[in-house]
C-alpha cells in the first residue's frame, strides 16, 4: 500500500456537505420548474389543461399529448448576470459556484467569461505561473516536480475543444428535492484547452504495475481554513488518465486559465464529472486502490447501484462512482422563452454524451407525441460536445414547447424525466424551452 495520502475528517467525505455556508435548495414560485401555489408534483395534474392554458396566457394546441406532471416551461425566469462572468446566476457564494444561463452558452466554443464556476475551498490568491510547481509521485518510478516552463518544454502541448459538466447539473429538477447546489442547466461548458497529456506525464514519471488510481491534489483551502485540510481530492483510473485526449492544462481559449477556472494549471478529464478535472492542480500521486480523498468516499459523486424510490434512505456501500456522464443535449437558441409572431424558427443547440458519441438529435413541439430530425455536427475532436439545429414550424397561434432529445451512438436516449437519486446526480432529462406565437 502507498503512504502518500493521510486520513480525511468525516465531513470531507460527502460531496455537497451541508454546513451554514451552502445553498439550501429553494423552490419558489419562479424557479425552473416552480409554479405558485402549487406542489412539485405538475401544473397539469393539478389544475387541468383549461387552467394550464390561462396560466400560459393563451391556448396549448399540442395540450392533448399532455403527461401528469408537466409544468410548463414558460413559468422559469431569466436570472440576471454576475460581475465578471458574462450570464452566470450565482448559486452559492462560499464557496463560489455559478451556472451559465442556457441561450448565453450558444458559441461553438464556449467563451471564458461564460464558463460555469465550480468550487469546492476557497481558491488561492498565489497563483504565480512563473513558480508554480507540479509533483508527480506515489507508484511510480522516477518522481517528478515540474514548472509549467518544464511542461511546455519537455512534452508536447495540444490543443483540444472538451466538454466539462458537473455532476450535479440539473439538480434543481428532482423531487424532492435533492441537497446541495441547485444547478439548472448551465454547469457545462466546451472550452478550448492547451496543455500537455497527462498520459504522456505519467508515462514520463513511469507507471508503475500495481498503480490503479490516481489521487489529484490542489491548491485551495478547506472552507474551515484548517492547516492541511483538504477541500476536494478527486481520482481516476489509470486507463481513464492515460487516454491521450485528458490534459494538464495552462490555457484557456488561447489566453491564460481564468482564476475561478484553476489557473495557472488544472485538470482537464473531459466525460467524466468535473470534479475529476481538479484546478489549481499541485500534485498527482499514484495508488494501488480506489482513491479515497475528500469528495471520493461515501456519496459523493456517486449514485445507487439500483433504482430506488424518492426520499428512500441508501446505504454508502451501495453507492457506485460516477464515471462517464450520460447522453444530453441543451437549447441554446432561442431563449428558453420567447415571444413570436413567426410560425417557423430555428432550434440550435449542443448536444454531448460522456465517453460516447452523439449520433442523433430529435426535437418535438407537440409534447413528445412526433419528432423531427436535426441537423447533428461531428465533434471538432473526441469530447467536444456537438452542435445542432433545425427549423420548426408551427401550425397556428398558441403555446408550445420544443422538446430537444439526444441519442448516443449506444443507442442510449434522453428521458422525458430521470429516476430519483439521494444526491440528484446525471439529471439528463429532455431540455426544453416555452414559444408563444401570436397571430
Amino acid at each position: 500500500m502507498d503512504d502518500q495520502y493521510h486520513s480525511v475528517d468525516a465531513d470531507q467525505t460527502d460531496e455537497e456537505h451541508i454546513d451554514s455556508h451552502e445553498t439550501q435548495p429553494n423552490h419558489s414560485a419562479h424557479e425552473p420548474g416552480g409554479v405558485a401555489n402549487l406542489s412539485r408534483r405538475g401544473l397539469l395534474g393539478a389544475v387541468g389543461l383549461a387552467s394550464a392554458a390561462t396560466a400560459v396566457g393563451m391556448a396549448i394546441p399540442f395540450g392533448r399529448n399532455l403527461r401528469d406532471g408537466w409544468v410548463p416551461a414558460a413559468l422559469a425566469e431569466d436570472v440576471p448576470g454576475m460581475n465578471g462572468k458574462d450570464g452566470l446566476k450565482v448559486l452559492n457564494n462560499r464557496p463560489l459556484n455559478a451556472e451559465t444561463i442556457a441561450h448565453m452558452l450558444d458559441d461553438p466554443i464556449t467563451p471564458t467569461a461564460r464558463h460555469f464556476i465550480r468550487n469546492n475551498g476557497i481558491p488561492p490568491e498565489d497563483v504565480d505561473a512563473d513558480s508554480w510547481t507540479l509533483t508527480i509521485d506515489g507508484l511510480v518510478d522516477k518522481p517528478l516536480k515540474l514548472t509549467i516552463a518544464d511542461l511546455k518544454k519537455q512534452f508536447e502541448v495540444v490543443e483540444y475543444a472538451l466538454q466539462v459538466e458537473c455532476g450535479g447539473n440539473g439538480r434543481s429538477a428532482f423531487d424532492p428535492p435533492a441537497r446541495g447546489n441547485q444547478w439548472s442547466t448551465g454547469a457545462i461548458a466546451c472550452a478550448k484547452w492547451k496543455g500537455v497529456r497527462l498520459a504522456d506525464v505519467l508515462k514520463a514519471a513511469g507507471v508503475k504495475s500495481n498503480a490503479v488510481y490516481t489521487a489529484h491534489v490542489s491548491a485551495d483551502t478547506h472552507l474551515s481554513g484548517k492547516e492541511g485540510k483538504l477541500a476536494i481530492s478527486r481520482g481516476v483510473p489509470i486507463d481513464k488518465a492515460m487516454d491521450p485526449h485528458n490534459l494538464i492544462a495552462f490555457e484557456q481559449n488561447g489566453g491564460p486559465l481564468h482564476p475561478m477556472n484553476g489557473a495557472p494549471l488544472r485538470l482537464v478529464v473531459p466525460g467524466w464529472p468535473g470534479s475529476c478535472s481538479q484546478k489549481w492542480l499541485t500534485r498527482i500521486y499514484l495508488r494501488d486502490k480506489v482513491h479515497d480523498g475528500p469528495k471520493m468516499t461515501g456519496k459523493a459523486y456517486r449514485v445507487p447501484a439500483y433504482p430506488v424510490a424518492p426520499g428512500q434512505k441508501v446505504p454508502n456501500s451501495d453507492f457506485e462512482i460516477i464515471e462517464s456522464m450520460p447522453v444530453k443535449s441543451l437549447i441554446t437558441r432561442p431563449k428558453t422563452q420567447i415571444d413570436t409572431k413567426d410560425k417557423t424558427i430555428e432550434i440550435g443547440g449542443h448536444a454531448w454524451a460522456g465517453d460516447r458519441k452523439v449520433k442523433t438529435m430529435h426535437v418535438s413541439i407537440d409534447f413528445g407525441k412526433t419528432w423531427q430530425e436535426a441537423t447533428l455536427d461531428e465533434p471538432v475532436n473526441p469530447f467536444a460536445w456537438q452542435n445542432w439545429k433545425t427549423e420548426v414550424t408551427f401550425p397556428q397561434a398558441g403555446y408550445y414547447e420544443v422538446w430537444a432529445r439526444a441519442t448516443d451512438d449506444k443507442g442510449d436516449m434522453q428521458p422525458f424525466a430521470i429516476a430519483w437519486n439521494p444526491k440528484g446526480y446525471l439529471n439528463n432529462s429532455m431540455h426544453r424551452i416555452a414559444v408563444r406565437v401570436s397571430a
